[in-house]
Parts: structure tokens; C-alpha cells; sequence
């Protein structure tokens, strides 16, 4: 007997995605509707002051199963993710960036992987295709942050990831900052979350430029990212909550 297709979100974060959200939003429907026959395309336009949202309210028009949510001012990445977690409706939640470093198509991958023994698909990047001081830093935050908050995946902050939506019963994120792919990686393992892991290509950055690597958001991060590690491994306060 064919087990049942699931229900499909997919969402992207965008902010000045115009030059790549339009095909990335249509690969997406054209993979996620072979493996599904219940779907639904999220983007969250957060604040971007180029033409994304025009583009995207353009598209909407003429796809049912499109959604677009407008940030009337950006509240940064983790802001967006909130929103996008919080608009999906379907039984699965698929999402990655709106900046086309990750290839939707790839979602049959995270799709493949899902079971009824799996709760959360991460995606992990074969090679990263970013320049040689992005590299070096994202070597370097990924090990600290394993290290520091106790976490065994193979790749923190591959935001290329498919969850039950169930998930989010338990799991209560906060963060508006990039920080908040450690939160969620964090609390999904310590509610113990079965996780299964795919190998994700990553590709170099064609369109607009990187909104993390500036100095004063590499601090903020720092901070927020300092704080996070106090509330989560010392108070563990996301424990006692769900207790």
C-alpha cells in the first residue's frame, strides 16, 4: 500500500531578493508538488526596500498557492523565520533563503529523508561556495557553536531544513537575529527530536550581497549569540517551560 503524501509549506525568508526569489519560488512548486498534492509557497518579504514585494505580490496574483507576508520594516533574520514558522499551515515545513545559494530543487532530498521515524531533516553543505574570509569565520562559528552549546549535527547553520510542524508545539523560538538557527537546532535536540541529515550543495551568491558579514551585526550576533548560551545551557529555561 503507497503511504499517504504529505502536506507541504515551503517559505523563504526574502530581503532585496528580486533578481532571484521569482525562480526560486517557481522550483520549489515544481518540486514540492511531485511529492505532494496539498502544498503551499510562503515568502516573507521582510521590509526589503527594493522591488521584491512587488514582484512577489505580481506573482501572487496568478498562484493560488503562493503567499506573500509583508514586514512593513525589517526585523531581521530570525524575525522572518518566526514568521514564516508561524504562517505555515501544512504538515511539514520545509524553507531556505531567498538568495539562491541553495538549489530548491533539493528539497526532493529532505523530502526522501523524511519518515515517520524523523521529525526534523537538516540539511548539511557539501562545499561552501562563499569567499575564502567567509569560509575561514563560518569554520570557525560553526565549531564554537558546536562545542559551546553541545550540539552533534553536522551543520548548524545550513538553512536548507524540513520539520514536522508539530514541532513548533514544543519548540518556542524568540530570537530576531541569525542566532536563531542555534536556537533552533538547540532546543530540537534537547527535546530530543529524532534528526536525520542530507548532503545540500551550496552555490555562490549571484545577486545582492551578504546582510551578516558587517562588523557591528558580527557583534550583535556575538551578544545575542552569548546570551543564547546562558539561557540555554546554564538557566535551560526552555526545559523548565515545557516541564
Amino acid at each position: 500500500m503507497e503511504k499517504p503524501r504529505p502536506s507541504v509549506s515551503v517559505f523563504f525568508p526574502a530581503y532585496n531578493d528580486a533578481g532571484t526569489i521569482a525562480s526560486l519560488v517557481i522550483l520549489a512548486q515544481m518540486t514540492v508538488r511531485q511529492h505532494s498534492d496539498d502544498y503551499e509557497i510562503i515568502v516573507v518579504n521582510d521590509g526589503s526596500p527594493d522591488h521584491t514585494g512587488e514582484l512577489l505580490d505580481e506573482m501572487a496574483k496568478v498562484n493560488p498557492w503562493l503567499k506573500v507576508v509583508h514586514h512593513a520594516k525589517n526585523r531581521g533574520y530570525g524575525g522572518a523565520l518566526r514568521t514564516g514558522f508561524e504562517t505555515a499551515s501544512k504538515e511539514l515545513v520545509l524553507y531556505t533563503d531567498g538568495d539562491a545559494q541553495y538549489d530548491p530543487r533539493e528539497f526532493a532530498l529532505l523530502l526522501k529523508a523524511y519518515s515517520e521515524e524523523v521529525d526534523f531533516v537538516n540539511g548539511y553543505k557539501i562545499s561552501r561556495n562563499d569567499p575564502f574570509y567567509r569560509k575561514i569565520i563560518g569554520r570557525v562559528y560553526h565549531h564554537f557553536v558546536k562545542l559551546a552549546f553541545g550540539l552533534k549535527v553536522r551543520d548548524v547553520d545550513c538553512d536548507f531544513r524540513l520539520m514536522r510542524r508539530s514541532v513548533f508545539d514544543k519548540v518556542k523560538l524568540n530570537r530576531s537575529s541569525g542566532v536563531i538557527c542555534v536556537e533552533l537546532m538547540k532546543k530540537v535536540h534537547d527535546y530530543k527530536f529524532r534528526i536525520a541529515e542530507v548532503p545540500v550543495h551550496h552555490y555562490h551568491r549571484t545577486y545582492g550581497t551578504s546582510q551578516f558579514f558587517n562588523f557591528p551585526r558580527v557583534f550583535r550576533t556575538l551578544r545575542d549569540l552569548a546570551d543564547l548560551w546562558v539561557e540555554l545551557t546554564i538557566t535551560k529555561s526552555h526545559l523548565k517551560a515545557g516541564a
